[in-house]
């Protein structure tokens, strides 16, 4: 009970205090991702964690975990061993990286519509929540793109993985959904 009333008193301290004084871009955020993030996004519906759950609880809704991940060195001596960074995620979403960088190549837009397609099952209409990390700009280009090609109940989560985690919900290890170009 504590860690929830203190959870949701970081996040009124969040709302009021960061997310309200960064206006909502008319664009796609091009740099510094790991930024505050604005309180809208027009088109989707901003959700916390708490609604999130309930949703996810619900089973009718597609998680899209959208965090980057990064290449691995192209220049790296012969021998090292590379290992990925693990992530931990909500349990059944997909992982989508670098899907939500400002502008995306032809094949990460590819990847990211396979993607949803797959996980919607081609219905634009089926519930999509789509999150990163807290403020991470990430997760609100991938959102808002999502809405624009189409989609029509998209639920944006700014508070990510990290307010997830803070509710002390349950995350699991995931992989990228496979097929994720090399290139972003």
């Amino acid at each position: 009970m504590t860690k929830a009333l203190l959870a949701a008193a970081l996040c009124v301290l969040h709302t009021a205090g960061w997310a309200q004084t960064v206006p909502e871009p008319d664009d796609y955020r091009m740099d510094h991702y790991r930024n505050p993030v604005p309180a809208t996004l027009q088109g989707a519906t901003v959700i916390g964690a708490e609604q999130a759950h309930a949703i996810w609880s619900d089973g009718e809704a597609a998680f899209i975990d959208v965090l980057p991940q990064p290449p691995k060195p192209a220049n790296l001596p012969k021998g090292t061993i590379w290992r990925d960074k693990p992530r931990n995620s909500i349990p059944g979403a997909i992982w989508l990286p670098n899907v939500g960088y400002g502008a995306i190549a032809d094949v990460t837009a590819d990847y990211f519509r396979a993607g949803l397609e797959k996980i919607t099952r081609s219905d634009q209409t089926h519930a999509v929540v789509i999150f990163c990390l807290e403020d991470c700009w990430m997760s609100w280009n991938a959102a808002k793109r999502a809405v624009e090609w189409g989609y029509t109940s998209v639920y944006w989560m700014p508070e990510g993985t990290d307010g997830w985690q803070l509710w002390d919900y349950p995350l699991e290890r995931i992989e990228p959904e496979e097929g994720q170009p090399q290139t972003q």
